[in-house]
């Protein structure tokens, strides 16, 4: 039996500069589930704009969620397709 997955999108706001490479490690850390990851360096505000699809069980995608959440600096926000 497969385990169902879900679509999620996590929207990942960088204030500092050294959230950057923890969360591109979180990121790694997962990237068989990723679907798609934009970024956008958005220079003359200073943040840096991340977001990444992904289609994997809710356990996985609330675990990458609450590990990104938890690092210095980023500010992170996930939302879930209705349909499983």
């Amino acid at each position: 039996m497969t385990q169902t997955t879900r679509i999620a999108l996590i929207g990942i706001l960088i204030e500092q500069e050294d959230a950057v490479e923890p969360v591109n490690q979180a990121l790694h850390k997962y990237s068989h589930y990723i679907v798609g990851r934009m970024g956008i360096p958005y220079r003359a505000k200073e943040v840096n704009i991340i977001s990444v699809v992904l289609d994997a069980p809710e356990n996985i995608i609330s675990t990458l969620s609450g590990q990104l959440g938890m690092i210095q600096g980023a500010t992170v926000k996930s939302m879930f397709t209705k349909k499983k």
